[in-house]
């Protein structure tokens, strides 16, 4: 018995030097996400953990959730830049909270150091079933017969499909009464019961009651058709000039040393663009990006401007 007890402990103590070799050379990862497990962003965080093992150990994905997300944010801009703290996050903070709130706490461009986009998603204009719309065309000469008269829930005042209403207002001239709810599900209630006519949700999250004729997504936001629904044409494809999607990032602190994010970013293009990878996030319904630090940098300056003007319009201004 003793025999075997030490044994046993020698083979322990091998396999934990193998490891403690394996592991040598390679950083530590904490990587934050401001919203509870099992969500969007933490379900992306955790496929990038497990894809960023090779260069990274231990990796650790800490949920802080609330505050939308800027709990975890103000974590990262405090956080020291040495590379071993990061954000896997949605493009709202960095993107429409600065034109929405009158007093942030971050500034979402020189606060921050971006290494990847992660992947792009868009949304679905969708009609009740009550509606007896099925085209754009159709919603567009329903609203202009009958100004303010066609409505359109959302999750809430200051949300992204708030904004993407305002944005078709704006594109296509018409004029619609925005209904906000508290959160998605009693807005997909309405719709459902054919008390409000529209709803802007994400693409994954409305397909399975389009593909069972509960409702029906007349249009799809980005610039291109979403393999989850490709019979359904894109807003420009049905006449609007409007084009906007979100999409999924991971940031640093301000002033992350240049091998430091060197090193994420050639790991984060090199994940993000492996064959499984891309299979997982299309199936999540996302469409894999795995973008430089430049190129989301590029994309958050374009989107910030895109936001500034539809969200200036609903006069939405949060404390």
């Amino acid at each position: 018995m003793q025999y075997t007890a030490r044994r046993w402990l020698a083979t322990t103590l091998l396999l934990a030097a193998a490891a403690a070799a394996q592991a040598q050379g390679k950083p530590p990862l904490k990587i934050l996400v401001g919203f509870p497990p099992g969500g969007s962003a933490d379900v992306l965080a955790r496929l990038v953990a497990d894809g960023l093992k090779d260069d990274f150990s231990p990796i650790v994905v800490d949920n802080k959730p609330g505050a939308g997300g800027r709990i975890a944010l103000n974590m990262v801009k405090n956080a020291k830049p040495d590379g071993q703290t990061v954000i896997v996050l949605p493009s709202g903070p960095m993107v429409l909270f600065p034109h929405v709130y009158k007093k942030l706490d971050y500034d979402a461009v020189k606060d921050f150091t971006p290494v990847s986009q992660i992947a792009r998603f868009q949304f679905g204009v969708v009609a009740s079933q009550s509606s007896g719309v099925k085209t754009v065309a159709e919603m567009i000469a329903k609203a202009r017969a009958n100004p303010g008269a066609s409505s359109y829930g959302t999750p809430g005042a200051g949300t992204l499909p708030h904004f993407m209403g305002v944005l078709l207002e704006q594109s296509s001239g018409v004029s619609l009464n925005h209904v906000p709810f508290q959160g998605g599900a009693p807005a997909n209630n309405a719709l459902l019961g054919g008390h409000i006519d529209y709803k802007f949700d994400v693409v994954s999250e409305t397909a399975e009651l389009h593909h069972s004729g509960k409702a029906r997504i007349i249009a799809v936001t980005g610039g291109k058709r979403d393999t989850q629904v490709p019979e359904v044409p894109t807003l420009k494809e049905s006449g609007i000039n409007m084009e906007a999607t979100a999409w999924f990032a991971m940031y640093g602190p301000a002033g992350l040393s240049g091998e430091a994010l060197a090193r994420l970013e050639k790991a984060m293009v090199k994940i993000v663009r492996d064959p499984a990878m891309k299979d997982k996030l299309v199936k999540l319904g996302y469409e894999p990006i795995g973008s430089t630090s430049a190129e989301l940098a590029a994309a958050q300056k374009a989107d910030l401007a895109r936001w500034e003007k539809p969200i200036k319009a609903t006069g939405v201004q949060l404390d």
